[in-house]
């Protein structure tokens, strides 16, 4: 299982070399096991507790600032994957963007500056599907729910798919 980790630059805190060596490992990935921090630890010569401790240490002293799972939709059977963008007044992004975010099928919605005169969208969401179809139904219920089926939006559905990975640190830093 592919795992991102962002470990945060801009902090003062300092990890041991036993930390170092767990942050590595975790960017290799995890394994597919019911107890995943067990078979990391033997990897590492440590106890599984030692794992989730030091875990537990460097997020609460803010020297890994996000630990998630990197999606690899493909090969989960979703072939379908759209990003939508949108052309949302900006008096209104925040309040739509929250919504959209809450919606089941949205996995992910972000706000970036629009791009004029050739980029006129500053929203964008994700949705991921089996079938062209059924997402193309969702965005449409998800324009009908939110109230802004007049506003103007681009389905753009992905063609290929990119390397999908974690960053990856040696010693502390991203490379």
């Amino acid at each position: 299982m592919v795992v991102n980790v962002a470990i945060a630059e801009d902090n003062d805190a300092v990890a041991s070399d036993d930390e170092l060596a767990l942050i590595e490992a975790l960017c290799v990935g995890l394994p597919l096991d019911p107890r995943p921090y067990k078979v990391l630890a033997s990897r590492l010569g440590m106890t599984e507790l030692e794992v989730i401790s030091s875990l537990e240490s460097l997020i609460g002293r803010g020297i890994i600032r996000r630990l998630g799972v990197v999606v690899q939709h493909r090969r989960l059977g979703y072939t379908a994957n759209a990003m939508v963008v949108w052309d949302i007044p900006d008096e209104m992004v925040d309040e739509i963007g929250k919504r959209m975010g809450e919606v089941d099928f949205v996995t992910l919605c972000y706000q970036r500056p629009r791009r004029a005169p050739d980029w006129p969208y500053n929203l964008f969401c994700m949705v991921h599907g089996s079938k062209r179809e059924t997402v193309l139904k969702q965005v449409q219920n998800l324009a009908d729910e939110l109230g802004i089926d007049d506003i103007s939006n681009e389905i753009l559905f992905s063609s290929r798919q990119f390397k999908q990975r974690g960053a990856r640190y040696k010693n502390g830093r991203k490379q």
